[in-house]
């Protein structure tokens, strides 16, 4: 793949939300290609397992054409390096989000200065959802349904079920 015709949005995606598939619509108008990159962060205790993310998402993202969703376990920099991409897309839910975006971007600029991260900030509607947020209101039996895509909720449920 080309330099500069590529993106990477990476994340957990535990669970992917509207504001991430928010992020993934805006991100595929502007590159010719967006790798929606789920970590396998093993230093974190995720709700899904890699497997279950990676299925939602190229559930959530089957009718966008220039997107697709992988795995990866390395620092993000080196994969986009692997991938020979060097756009990172990073989401801005809220001005609180910002530091922590901010430091992840510096960081990886001081590790791969030939790396841009963009920051895409999803619609006003689906600005405030956060993953961790709605698992909890999940667990409380909350309806969840305007914040998540319709498989989330189902698998959600599904989950909770079982604990």
């Amino acid at each position: 793949m080309a330099k500069g015709k590529g993106a990477i949005y990476p994340g957990s995606f535990d669970p992917v939300t509207n504001g991430h598939l928010d992020v993934i619509q805006r991100a595929a108008k502007i590159f010719d290609h967006v790798i929606v990159a789920v970590a396998d962060n093993t230093s974190k205790r995720p709700f899904f397992t890699i497997q279950e993310r990676v299925s939602l998402l190229q559930d959530v993202t089957r009718g966008i054409k220039n997107v697709c969703v992988e795995t990866f376990d390395t620092l993000v920099v080196d994969y986009a390096r692997h991938k020979n991409i060097n756009v990172l897309i990073r989401g801005l839910r809220m001005t609180s989000d910002f530091d922590y975006e901010f430091q992840i971007a510096l960081t990886n600029r001081r590790l791969a200065e030939d790396i841009e991260t963009v920051f895409l900030m999803p619609s006003e509607h689906v600005s405030f959802v956060s993953s961790s947020l709605l698992k909890e209101v999940a667990g409380l039996n909350a309806d969840i349904s305007s914040f998540v895509p319709k498989v989330v909720v189902r698998k959600l449920k599904e989950h909770l079920r079982r604990k």
